[in-house]
């Protein structure tokens, strides 16, 4: 029968139990609440920004810098473990720093344990933005990691890339080995695997844990506890929407040329409706004057056509009734030469 045992030794593994918990919760500590990564406001020009040594816009030093391990302002000489001793005396200020990270661009205390762990361990070592692809030293935000992903984001791109995280690569949910519904998804290289495709060969898995991506070893998700999406492609009519009759879709027969520019879900506005209106009215009144116009020309080109058709008539006339006259007087000459023919022939007999 085991030993009873005394309120010391549950306290002393109580005590162990805790210990242990914050410890490994210290390893995964969300990365927003790093001393490297906090929010510093610059006392110069007043803008929020990552903590750094120098303000990212100004370049001023700050007045209170703040270690990037230990978060402390303040070395009060508790630890007894200064590089740079000072007995009696609580240091603030470039009093306290010791060095600068040169991956999150912080100030770092004179403490020794911090000046000798802190350059391994930083977690802003390879801390470059997803979406962007900028690191610490190309913007004065703070960096965070996607809940999906795990990959890091800046400040300015983080929402839009969690909005978008969840999106497959690929147009189904189909297993990218084979033609199978895939039952778990990478949200890393955003892949769906079926059941035998997610486990290789000679892999040894963990009991009670999730499956490690055989592409990139992030750990994997059941597709059915994610709201995971596909992605789809529109070409060409697909993208107009849906029409009950070929002549709605602004395409003809011949060479598919588009004949309305203006969308299905397009919504006037009151002014520009009534901009519209009346330009079509004054384009319809320009053109009905034209039209008037164009008829009064055509009206005036036809009466001076008239018009030269009878001059020319009148000008026919006189001609065809001076040739009858000439032909009149030709009658009358030849008779007058007849008579005196016959005088002449009565005159010799």
């Amino acid at each position: 029968m085991p030993k009873k045992k005394t309120g010391q030794r549950r306290k002393a593994e109580k005590q162990k139990l805790r210990q242990k918990e914050i410890r490994t919760a210290k390893d995964q500590l969300d990365l927003a609440k790093f001393p490297c990564n906090a929010v510093m406001e610059c006392d110069k020009c007043g803008k929020t920004q990552k903590s750094r040594a120098f303000c990212y816009f100004c370049q001023t030093l700050q007045r209170l810098p703040m270690c990037a391990h230990c978060g402390k302002i303040k070395c009060m000489l508790k630890t007894g473990d200064c590089v740079v001793r000072h007995p009696g005396i609580f240091t603030i200020g470039l009093g306290m720093v010791g060095a600068i990270c040169d991956h999150c661009e912080a100030w770092v205390c004179h403490g020794r344990r911090c000046l000798t762990t802190h350059a391994c361990i930083c977690p802003l070592i390879d801390a470059i933005c997803q979406e962007c692809e900028r690191g610490v030293w190309d913007h004065g935000g703070r960096i965070f990691r996607c809940s999906f992903c795990n990959c890091f984001l800046c400040e300015d791109d983080q929402f839009e890339h969690q909005a978008s995280c969840q999106v497959l690569e690929a147009e189904s949910f189909k297993c990218q080995s084979c033609n199978r519904l895939g039952q778990y998804s990478c949200l890393r290289c955003k892949t769906c695997y079926c059941e035998d495709h997610i486990r290789r060969k000679g892999f040894k898995y963990e009991k009670n844990k999730p499956i490690p991506c055989p592409k990139c070893g992030f750990e994997t998700s059941q597709t059915k506890d994610l709201s995971m999406s596909t992605r789809n492609h529109k070409f060409g009519r697909q993208s107009q929407g849906t029409y009950e009759y070929d002549n709605e879709s602004g395409y003809n027969y011949y060479g598919n040329q588009s004949q309305n520019c203006i969308p299905e879900n397009y919504t006037y506005q009151e002014n520009e409706s009534e901009d519209d209106n009346n330009e079509d009215d004054d384009d319809d009144d320009d053109d009905d004057d034209d039209d008037d116009d164009d008829d009064d020309d055509d009206d005036d080109d036809d009466d001076d056509d008239d018009d030269d058709n009878d001059e020319n008539d009148d000008d026919d006339d006189d001609d065809y009734d001076d040739a009858d006259d000439d032909d009149y007087n030709g009658d009358d000459d030849y008779d007058d030469d007849d008579e005196d023919d016959d005088n002449d022939i009565t005159i010799g007999m």
